[in-house]
Parts: C-alpha cells; structure tokens; sequence
C-alpha cells in the first residue's frame, strides 16, 4: 500500500467533474515520502492519519497500511495517557505560524518507547484553510548528532584555534577559515580557487605531494611536519606547519567518492626553531669538550690549537684560517698598522685537517680594510659576506681578500689572551651554507678563547 491514502481528502474532486486518474502522481508523491531520510507523517483537519513513510515504519516498526487511516496515536504511537497531550501539541501547528519542535515519547509495535524530535507545520488547503499537519521526526540521539556535527563544522570553520582548509580534488582550497587565511597572507575568500603554488612560494611541492597522497590512499597515521616559505604583503615568511589530512567522500555515493582533503594545521615554527638551537647548541658544547679533551693530549701547544679549530668546523664552516700578529701581540695601547703571519689554515681543496703553515714568517697580503684587520683593530668580531652577486664576482670577491675561492660569507673573531691580541681566526663558508648570524659569531668567540690560549702557551715555550 501507498504511503499516502489515494482517496479522501488526498484527491478532491467537484460533484460535476470526471474523475481523473491521479495514479502517477499519487504513486511519485509515495516515492518521495518513502525516500526521505526523515520520518513523516501526517493528519487530516480531523486528526487521521493520511502519510506515514518508510524511514516511519523503521524507526517504530508501524507499517502504512496498520498507520494510515487511524486517527489519532492513542493507543498504538502513543500510551493513552499522554496521548491527549501530544495530538494538543501536533494539531496545534495548524493554527500556528511557521514550525513548530518538539520532543517526546512513541511507542514502537513490539512495546518499547523511542525519544523523538518533532518538526511540525500546518498543510493549507486551496482555500487558505488548515487540512491538516504534517510531521517530521528522528530519534533524538541522531537529530543531536547530526547537530553536533553541524555545530563542530561551524566552529571549525569560525572560532579554530588551528588552521582548517577543504582542499578540493583539483588540489585548490574550497573552504578556509579565519585562522588559516592569516596564516596564509590573505583573505578568506581571495584564497579561494587559486593554486596553492600561488600563495606559498617554496614547499608547495610537498604540500601537494601529501595532498595527494592523501586523495588516492587515505588519511597519514601521524601529523606531518612542513617547512614553507608563504607570501604575504609584507615579504616572505619562513613557517613550519604541523599538518593533519583527512580524506573527504561523499555520504550520498553508494561508493566513496572523493571530494577534496580536509587540511588541518598549527604554526610550530617558534617551537622547531626552539628546538633545532637547542639542538645545534648541545651538539656545539660537545665539541668544544671533545676539543679540549683532544688538544690537552697535544704536547705542542700549537697543535692544540689546530686541534680546536679541526672540531668547530664540523657542522660550521667549510674553511678556517688562524693568523697571528707579526712580530708579537699586541696590547690595547699600541696603534699603528697590523701586519698578520698566517698560523693555520684547512685545506682548501680535499677536506682534510689543519695544518702549520708560516714558518717564514712573512705577512699576508691582506689589503686596507680586510675583515681580519678590522676584526684586530675593533677587538671584536666581524661578519662578511659577498652578497647577492654572480658566481664569478663571488669568486673574485673571496680571491680579492686571500682566501679559497669558493668563500662567500666570512666570520673573523679576534684571539685575545692575559689581556692582549694575538691575531685572527676566520671562517669561511660556501655558496651551499646560509650567512653566519649572531649565535655562530658567539660560538667563534668561544673557540677563539681556546686557540688564542694554545697560542700563547706556544708563544711562551719558544720564549724558554
């Protein structure tokens, strides 16, 4: 039988008018109450029943032919003692604007009692009139879930702490909320569609590589970690996101059918940053401690100081040169030019350790203003670097200055002991190393102590 009684109120007809065959319709009209995922049902002006669906008949076990036709729920949908109160309150929606909702207790065919929310309105007949009311309701716990749900994408999308973007199969984010977008450098909405290789300038190979890994075999175990380099208005910015991916299919697919890759993420940049200088500085301070574990074996003391400047160019620089003030050190009241003998130096060709070099004792050729000498003359140390220019100008640059020709950036600390300058040490890193920054300049004074002391013990025992 219908869902819908295909008599009665259902087909009004006037006395004079021939009967029309209304099957088609009435028959579509049953599909669709059938296909709702919502159970339905609906009474006359009178209180009988006239609609009840299948998703109706699942959830109290009641079928159409045993529902339709009864009037009202007293008794079978209803306990009989509650039953005056709930048909009050769903007849009540004829004369009422808009819908109304409730909550209470149905009685199932085999006895039980199920809690459901009710959504109520009037169904208005050619007139204008109230014909009755129809019905839709679902058990609390899946009307609740399904709000939760709801109220958890909202939330996501406006209040998240983290970053949340719906990426969709064509790798362009859908969806993205507030947080995300300033993580990404610009609006909500003026991200929307566009590739991600135009937000973020370096890492997006990564990024869209996990994406769609994620499209074809699913959401990773763990989060991952991605270094970007993202585009904003004010420059570029180097962020490390802690990323989770969920895979998206569509619930109304009889098969998964993707529909993009929900994308989660919280800046940690300050915390691996954290992590990796604690990290560089743990692994700094073991080699300073195997240094002088080494060097105090080294019955030469300027050996020593080979020794310290071999351990901190392990993860440091690629060069090293140690140049001592030509004819003694100097004290803090002496001025004049500073000449400097070269001491050590590392291979500039194969690695290899350092070895003695100046026995002669003539000076370097280190031109006015040469970083060495200035680090001498300010008793501090001092950055250089070539800059932004062609390979071959960074060639000359380093060439120009007396060391390897594959030095672009220098750091030069001066070697100070009992109150005196000794000379320079200087670092030399390549093109393939970043440029030495204020932590590395304190590292090279930290080494520089140690080699200056090796010096002028070595100094004092020529002296003997």
């Amino acid at each position: 039988m219908s869902a819908s009684r295909r008599s009665g109120t259902t087909d009004e007809l006037g006395p004079d008018e021939p009967e029309r065959d209304n099957s088609d319709g009435s028959d579509l009209l049953a599909a669709l109450l059938d296909g709702m995922d919502a159970a339905l049902c609906a009474f006359d002006a009178d209180g009988v029943v006239t609609h009840w669906n299948r998703e109706a008949e699942r959830i109290l076990g009641w079928s159409a032919d045993e529902a339709v036709g009864r009037r009202g729920l007293a008794g079978w949908a209803v306990r009989s003692a509650d039953a005056e109160e709930v048909e009050g309150r769903l007849l009540s929606a004829m004369h009422a604007p808009g819908r109304q909702v409730h909550e209470f207790a149905l009685l199932t065919k085999d006895g039980g009692r199920v809690l459901v929310r009710t959504q109520s309105a009037a169904v208005r007949g050619p007139d204008g009139k109230p014909a009755g009311v129809y019905c839709a309701f679902s058990e609390v716990h899946v009307q609740i879930d399904l709000e939760r749900s709801i109220a958890l994408s909202e939330a996501l999308f406006e209040d998240a702490s983290w970053g949340v973007v719906l990426v969709d199969v064509d790798l362009r984010p859908a969806v993205v909320n507030a947080h995300a977008a300033r993580a990404l450098g610009a609006g909500r909405t003026s991200v929307l569609g566009r590739p991600l290789g135009e937000l973020i300038a370096q890492g997006v190979e990564e990024l869209e590589s996990a994406l769609q890994h994620v499209l074809a075999e699913g959401a990773p175990p763990a989060p991952a970690e991605v270094w970007v380099t993202v585009r904003t208005p004010e420059g570029e910015r180097r962020r490390c996101w802690r990323s989770g991916f969920l895979r998206l299919a569509s619930p109304l697919a009889e098969e998964p059918v993707p529909l993009g890759v929900g994308w989660l993420f919280q800046d940690v940049t300050e915390a691996k940053q954290a992590e990796q200088e604690a990290s560089l500085l743990r692994f700094r301070t073991q080699q300073l401690y195997r240094a002088s574990r080494a060097a105090a074996e080294c019955e030469d003391p300027a050996e020593a100081a080979t020794i310290h400047l071999d351990f901190a160019l392990a993860g440091f620089a690629d060069h090293a040169l140690i140049d001592r003030v030509a004819g003694g050190a100097l004290t803090d009241t002496e001025a004049g030019p500073v000449r400097l003998v070269r001491v050590a130096a590392t291979p500039s060709g194969a690695p290899g350790p350092s070895k003695l070099a100046g026995r002669a004792g003539l000076p370097v050729r280190y031109a006015e203003g040469h970083p060495a000498l200035q680090c001498v003359e300010r008793v501090g140390a001092l950055r250089a670097s070539s800059g932004a220019v062609s390979p071959e100008q960074a060639r000359e640059w380093a060439l120009a200055r007396q060391w390897p020709p594959d030095a672009v950036h220098a750091l030069c600390a001066v070697l100070r002991s009992r109150g005196r300058t000794l000379g320079v040490v200087t670092f030399l890193r390549g093109a393939g190393r970043g440029a030495f920054e204020r932590s590395d300049a304190m590292y090279a004074e930290d080494v520089a102590v140690r080699i200056a002391a090796a010096l002028d013990l070595a100094g004092l025992s020529d002296e003997e």
